[in-house]
């Protein structure tokens, strides 16, 4: 049988959020954005919350077993843990997050040079490096937080015309990624549909079952420990929060 994708060429991630306390007394991940791809938390056990700074101004979504909430491009998000908080992730446009489509919350200085940019955000090996990616970025999310609060959105703004500047350069990687993925996934639905129009069933031979199972099962993501899969036909690991 041939490899193929999860349905739609999506990422799916298990993720148990930090624990560590930030600078304002609540315990969780790193505050960012992604530029391209809409996210999806399906909440599986304990309880917490969503933070996000978006058209709708700032919010804060209850978090527990049953829910699913799912984020735009360009909702910047926090997850907050409350207590055993254990999500699982679906991701559009997997490949992408690693490719950079996620940019963090970072202080204004570091977002203004790539170079710092790429070193505070590099994949942490430890939880002191995982700690302190995070903490860097709930600094710079605090001030952003309280300026949407109070009406402002110049700062929110500002924030994301930064964050397309540090991906501009990586936009030639991330279009062949998105042929090979999602692209690729809905362009065979439109061949499938043309084919069983023309009584052509050929393609249902070609059906079976694929099974993956976690290639690393307790990484560091960008909220929690995560747990990432190594899909046939992925053109990345399947991950990104």
């Amino acid at each position: 049988m041939d490899a193929f994708p999860l349905p739609g060429a999506i990422g799916v991630t298990h993720l148990r959020a930090y624990e560590w306390e930030s600078e304002d007394g609540l315990c969780g991940g790193s505050p960012h954005l992604h530029l391209a791809c809409t996210e999806a938390y399906i909440v599986t056990g304990g309880r917490g919350a969503v933070q996000t700074l978006g058209a709708d101004g700032y919010r804060e979504t209850p978090l527990e077993a049953g829910v699913i909430a799912w984020f735009s491009p360009g909702t910047v998000h926090r997850l907050v843990q409350g207590g055993d908080l254990r999500i699982t992730v679906l991701m559009q446009n997997s490949g992408l997050p690693e490719a950079g489509d996620a940019v963090f919350t970072f202080p204004s200085d570091v977002l203004a040079d790539p170079a710092a940019y790429a070193e505070a955000a590099a994949s942490p090996k430890s939880d002191d490096a995982a700690r302190r990616r995070r903490d860097l970025a709930v600094r710079g999310y605090l001030p952003l937080r309280d300026a949407v609060r109070n009406g402002d959105l110049e700062p929110l703004r500002q924030f994301r015309r930064a964050a397309v500047a540090l991906a501009s350069p990586k936009i030639g990687d991330w279009i062949p990624r998105w042929q090979a993925g999602a692209l690729a996934a809905a362009e065979a639905t439109g061949e499938h549909l043309r084919a069983l129009a023309d009584g052509d069933a050929s393609h249902l031979g070609h059906c079976g079952v694929r099974v993956a199972t976690p290639s690393r099962a307790d990484g560091y993501g960008m909220c929690g420990r995560r747990a990432e899969y190594e899909i046939p036909g992925a053109t990345a690991p399947y991950g990104g929060e």
